[in-house]
């Protein structure tokens, strides 16, 4: 999982959210390690493919994700 890109790192972000979360913190450290590759400085998530897709969802979502280091936006 080493060279894995930001969107493939999203997209398994995406199934594991489908998935009751599963391996959600294994996803979001991949994520983490292939933005530090590329020099992204955020991560931009598609509010129509969260479980909730309301503002508290993406306040939680980002709210977790920030406590893991990374920065999320949503299209």
């Amino acid at each position: 999982m080493s060279d894995i890109t930001v969107s493939a790192a999203i997209d398994a972000i995406y199934a594991s959210i489908k998935n009751n979360n599963e391996d959600i913190d294994l996803h979001i450290a991949a994520l983490k390690a292939a933005m530090a590759r590329e020099g992204a400085k955020e991560a931009v998530f598609e509010t129509s493919k969260l479980a909730q897709p309301n503002r508290s969802g993406r306040k939680l979502m980002q709210a977790y994700f920030k406590k893991k280091g990374i920065a999320v936006s949503f299209a």
